[in-house]
């Protein structure tokens, strides 16, 4: 039995310097994660309000 994926990947920009957003598919919050080279890092995305941004997600 394949286990299901837990982030899907809804936003793609760039190669060698790339901008990625992810969701996670059980809380939905949305992460940005950037890597130029071999180096990178991933964090919670946020609103202008300093609060994470939140997709909603359906039950399955």
């Amino acid at each position: 039995m394949k286990k299901e994926e837990r982030f899907v990947e809804t936003y793609s920009q760039g190669t060698v310097s790339a901008i990625k957003i992810f969701v996670d598919k059980e809380t939905g919050v949305n992460y940005v994660f950037h890597h130029q080279g071999n180096a990178g890092g991933m964090t919670v995305l946020l609103d202008k309000d300093g609060k994470p941004v939140v997709t909603k997600v359906e039950d399955n």
